[in-house]
C-alpha cells in the first residue's frame, strides 16, 4: 500500500482494514456427490464509498478421492500458501494491511468533507515551516472560526455527494450577512483546492464549490466616514498615545495593526517615513497581511511629533516599540485600547456608528487622498492593497464630494451658455 493509498483510506473514513492472522481447518466435504478439501476465511473489502465489508469466503482446494486426489497435508499446504498474502504483510497482532486488487483503490470522491477538513487545518493552517507558521495569525483564527461553523453539517458528507444547491441553501439559513457566507465558502472551496494541489484529488475533480453562486452583494455594516469636521470634533477628545495612533491611520491609510508593531528602526526621522515591515495582532507579531503592504510612508506634518514621542520612550534602541504597554513597554500596545478610546469618543459627541473604529480612519484616508488630487493607483499603492479593485470597495462618495463635482460640470456649463451668448450678440452688431 502506498502513501497516497493509506491517506486516502483514512479521509474516506477507512483508518486501515482489520487484520486477520488466519488459519482456519481444511475440511472434506462429503455431502454433495464428490468429495473434496475446502476452507472458509473473512475477507474484508474497501467498497467505493469507503465503507468496509466483512465477508465469510468459501475456498476449494482440490478432490480428496479419486483421480488427482490430494491428502490432507497437500491440502494444508495448498491453504497456506493461499493465505500467506493475507497474512504475511502484518508481524504484530495491532498492526493492519489492505488486502484488496489494485482496482479496489478508494475513490477520491468518497473522502470525507471533514477528514480533508481536519488535514487542511493540520497541515496547512496550524503548520510550521521552520519554526514560522505559513499564514498569519489573524487569517488562522479566520480560518479555525470557518471551520467551526462548517463541520457541524459538512464533517461525515463525502465530496461527490456535495451539491452546490445543498451548499446554497446552507449558506442562506447559517450567514446573516454576504461577506459571512463569502467566507464559509471560500474555505470550502480551498479545503478541496489543497487537497488537489496535495494530488489526493487529480486536477479534473470538479470542485462542486465552485458552482456556488452568491446572490448579489448586500451591506449589513453602512459604508460611512466621517466628515472633516466630525473627525476634528472627535480627535479632540483623545489623549495620547491613541490620538497620535488614529491620526497615523488618517493620515497616512495604515491599518491599525502597522502602527501598533511599529519599532524604532521602522520610523526615519530624518526624511519623515515610517516602514511597513511587519505587523501585530495582539501580541502575534508577523508579516504585513500582503506583499504589497511592505511598504514605506511618509509621515507629513506627523514627522515632528513622532521626533518627540521616540525621545521620551522608557526603552532605547532600535527594536524598542514606538507604541508600547504602559504595564510592560517590552511588549507592543494592542489596538483595543486604540479602538476603545475612538469609540468612546466619537460616543460623547455623538457620532458613533456600528462598524466605526480605526478601520474607518483607513477607509477616510482613501476617500480623502482621491479627494485631493491622488489618483487610484497612487491611492492603491499608498493602502498596500493588491489591486485597485479593493481601493475601490474602500473608496466613499460623499455627498459634499458630490455636489463639488456636480457644481463643477454646472460651472462648465454656464460659461458655454455665456459663450454662446456673448458671440450670438457679437454676430448680430
Amino acid at each position: 500500500m502506498t502513501t497516497k493509498e493509506g491517506t486516502l483510506l483514512a479521509l474516506t473514513g477507512v483508518t486501515a482494514l482489520k487484520q486477520r492472522v488466519q488459519h482456519p481447518s481444511v475440511h472434506e466435504r462429503k455431502d454433495r456427490g464428490s468429495y473434496y478439501w475446502f476452507f472458509r476465511y473473512r475477507h474484508d473489502e474497501v467498497l467505493p464509498d469507503g465503507s468496509v465489508k466483512t465477508m465469510r469466503k468459501f475456498h476449494t482446494i482440490g478432490p480428496s478421492r479419486g483421480e488427482g486426489a490430494m491428502s490432507r497435508k497437500q491440502a494444508i499446504a495448498a491453504r497456506d500458501e493461499f493465505l500467506a498474502g493475507l497474512n504475511s504483510a502484518a508481524t504484530r497482532p495491532e498492526a493492519v494491511i489492505v488486502a484488496r486488487a489494485p482496482e479496489a483503490a478508494p475513490d477520491p470522491g468518497a473522502i470525507l468533507f471533514g477528514k480533508l477538513a481536519e488535514l487542511w487545518r493540520t497541515d496547512y493552517v496550524e503548520k510550521l515551516a521552520a519554526g514560522r507558521p505559513l499564514i498569519a495569525s489573524t487569517t488562522r483564527q479566520k480560518y479555525n472560526y470557518a471551520l467551526s461553523r462548517i463541520l457541524p453539517r459538512w464533517k461525515d458528507i463525502r465530496l461527490n455527494q456535495i451539491r452546490a444547491k445543498d451548499v446554497m441553501d446552507w449558506l442562506q439559513s447559517e450567514c446573516a450577512s454576504w461577506y459571512a457566507m463569502a467566507d464559509l465558502r471560500n474555505v470550502m472551496s480551498g479545503v478541496i483546492t489543497k487537497g488537489q494541489e496535495w494530488e489526493l484529488l487529480p486536477d479534473s475533480f470538479a470542485n462542486p464549490i465552485r458552482r456556488v453562486r452568491l446572490p448579489k452583494k448586500w451591506e449589513v455594516r453602512e459604508k460611512r466616514i466621517l466628515s472633516e469636521d466630525e473627525m476634528a470634533r472627535v480627535l479632540a477628545r483623545i489623549a495620547e498615545p491613541n490620538l497620535l495612533i488614529c491620526e497615523t491611520c488618517l493620515d497616512t491609510g495604515t491599518r491599525i495593526s502597522e502602527v501598533t508593531a511599529l519599532m524604532v528602526k521602522h520610523v526615519d526621522l530624518d526624511r519623515g517615513t515610517i516602514q511597513i515591515a511587519q505587523r501585530s495582532w495582539r501580541g502575534d507579531i508577523d508579516e504585513p497581511k500582503t506583499e504589497k503592504s511592505k511598504r514605506t510612508l511618509a509621515l507629513g506634518a506627523l514627522a515632528p511629533r513622532y521626533r518627540t514621542w521616540i525621545e521620551n520612550l522608557p526603552n532605547k534602541g532600535p527594536n524598542a516599540w514606538v507604541f508600547p504597554q504602559v504595564d510592560d513597554p517590552k511588549l507592543p500596545r494592542w489596538d483595543s485600547g486604540v479602538r476603545g478610546a475612538l469609540k468612546d469618543a466619537a460616543k460623547l459627541e455623538g457620532l458613533d456608528f456600528t462598524g466605526f473604529g480605526p478601520h474607518s480612519l483607513r477607509r477616510a484616508n482613501i476617500t480623502w487622498r482621491q479627494e485631493v488630487g491622488g489618483s487610484s493607483i497612487e491611492t492603491s499603492k499608498i493602502a498596500g492593497h493588491a489591486s485597485t479593485r479593493i481601493t475601490e470597495e474602500y473608496t466613499v462618495v460623499q455627498l459634499k464630494r458630490q455636489d463639488e463635482l456636480t457644481r463643477r460640470i454646472q460651472d462648465k456649463r454656464s460659461k458655454a451658455a455665456k459663450r454662446q451668448k456673448t458671440n450670438k450678440l457679437a454676430v448680430a452688431s
